[in-house]
């Protein structure tokens, strides 16, 4: 009978060890709190952060802790345990410490192991009474976490100054403090074979499109990896066509830019353990938005807009211009200046393409270096390194000083484009461009700049064409695209996120409000 038991046991333990923690939810917690013990102890074993807390309630009956060292909160911990060991035993204990005992507010009964070890892997305390085949979970977390500061890739001259950080619930709450409404629904999923990460999607209900929720739901759900380590994972997988090198998933830092989001229409997807939210649907245009230009006067706001319009069109075209001008149409340039750069050019070995590639691919490697380098020493690396590589080239004949002097001003016109995965599709397709340019002069320019728009016109994200509300147009909603128009023209929400309430301002009271002080 003994040995029934033993086989029994080991049986169990196998079976649980060979499943993944999401393939847990039919492997239910044992009566028995030595069984229980035996199958942690298996599983964890070698895990010395892992720990299995024993101890007796009043009347001999045994109970267990279980946690992870430096994902509680010690103090908590402590104090939920010495008001459990003054606690009369009995089959009906789990009820009293939920009920009657515990000085916790975020009290959850388990039955399964997969719900069980998913709350103690993420934080919470577990409690296994013997006798009891229900396990509780404390919300008792106290992990160490960066505190909330102002996000260095969207500063802001005006605006908030605080921004996400790497815990999911800090965030959520970053945004409920923004959208104090009982709309706002946060959904949570968990995504990973091996570290199920917890995601929330966020949305408002009665404005958001019911399908659009529904199809962003879905599509998460049908995610199958082994590990969720960062959002770009899951941005990948969402996005609606891979290939193409113009985002279709927008990211922020700031919990002002994902309301913003939400009050469109749109959606947003918080993942643990990073501080970018993802933000969906998404089209070209919002790619040229910053958040700062809604906190300033709509004649700034329509004015810089107009300002990074130009600088994008000078980051793509310009050095393939260059290249298609010295080439094949020098009867484009006046003559003194053709004069100068035909001086300039005449002991210069190489033809203008490969000039162009020497140049390019150096200003991207000392902007990698820049970034990766620590920021005392990046700043000078990437500032010292351009003009002393540049000055240097064009005195060894390398390549021209007009050369040097394109490539700066395309590097500072690609700075220009607020979102940072937006500036590197402009970074890649510079490159096809000057070689087009390079075969075809400006004919190539223009069949590629063709081949680019209707690239756009076709992409789509999450059933939006990304180029909304131009491509199909939407006269409506122009009055924040090509610029910013007052608060008190746009009535509206964008309508091509399909948004169920439209109306978001009232402007006749506004008016009523302007006379009656007149």
């Amino acid at each position: 009978m003994k040995h029934t038991r033993q086989s029994k046991k080991e049986q169990n333990i196998a079976q649980l060890n060979e499943k993944s923690l999401s393939e847990l939810e039919s492997f239910p917690v044992r009566s028995s709190l030595e069984e229980n013990i035996e199958i942690l102890e298996h599983l964890f074993q070698d895990c010395s952060d892992f720990v299995l807390r024993e101890f007796q309630l009043k009347d001999s009956v045994q109970a267990c802790a279980v946690f992870v060292d430096g994902l509680i909160d010690t103090q908590s911990v402590n104090e939920a345990l010495r008001a459990l060991m003054i606690l009369k035993g009995g089959r009906e204990s789990i009820r009293s410490i939920e009920h009657e005992v515990l000085p916790v507010s975020q009290i959850s009964e388990v039955t399964s192991y997969k719900d069980f070890l998913s709350a103690v892997l993420g934080g919470d305390t577990g409690i296994l009474v013997d006798g009891n085949d229900i396990a509780l979970t404390l919300g008792i977390r106290g992990a160490e976490k960066r505190s909330v500061n102002e996000p260095e890739g969207e500063a802001v001259v005006r605006g908030p100054r605080e921004g996400f950080i790497e815990n999911i619930r800090t965030n959520t709450s970053l945004l409920r403090r923004k959208l104090k409404t009982p709309r706002l629904k946060m959904k949570s999923i968990v995504v990973g074979k091996e570290s199920n990460t917890n995601l929330v999607v966020s949305y408002l209900e009665g404005i958001v499109d019911p399908a659009l929720r529904d199809e962003v739901i879905s599509r998460i759900e049908h995610i199958e990896i082994d590990a969720v380590l960062e959002s770009g994972y899951i941005e990948e997988m969402i996005q609606d066509n891979a290939l193409s090198p113009f985002p279709q998933v927008q990211y922020s830092e700031r919990p002002d830019t994902v309301a913003a989001a939400l009050l469109e229409g749109r959606i947003a997807i918080f993942v643990d353990g990073t501080p970018m939210v993802l933000i969906v649907p998404t089209t070209f245009w919002m790619m040229m938005q910053a958040n700062e230009d809604y906190y300033e006067r709509f004649q700034m706001a329509t004015l810089v807009r107009w300002l990074r319009y130009l600088f994008l069109a000078i980051s793509l075209v310009t050095p393939a211009g260059y290249v298609a001008i010295s080439t094949f149409h020098q009867e484009m340039l006046p003559t003194t200046l053709l004069l100068s750069i035909a001086a300039a050019r005449e002991s210069i070995p190489f033809p203008a393409i490969v000039e162009a590639l020497i140049m390019e691919i150096s200003f991207e490697a000392l902007r990698e270096a820049g970034i990766r380098l620590p920021k005392t020493v990046g700043q000078a690396v990437s500032i010292l390194g351009a003009l002393v590589v540049g000055q240097a080239a064009v005195q060894a004949g390398i390549v021209s000083a007009p050369m040097v002097i394109v490539v700066s001003i395309t590097g500072i016109a690609s700075f220009t484009v607020p979102h940072y995965n937006a500036s590197i599709a402009l970074r890649m397709l510079r490159f096809p461009l000057m070689f087009a340019a390079s075969f075809l002069g400006i004919y190539g320019i223009l069949v590629g700049i063709l081949l680019i728009m209707g690239h756009m016109a076709n992409l789509r994200s999450f059933g939006v064409p990304y180029l909304s509300p131009l491509a199909p147009m939407s006269i409506g909603d122009f009055k924040d695209v090509l610029i910013r128009a007052p608060w008190t023209i746009m009535e509206k929400r964008p309508s091509f996120t399909g948004v169920e309430d439209e109306k978001r301002l009232n402007t006749a009271s506004i008016n009523k409000s302007r006379q009656t002080s007149d």
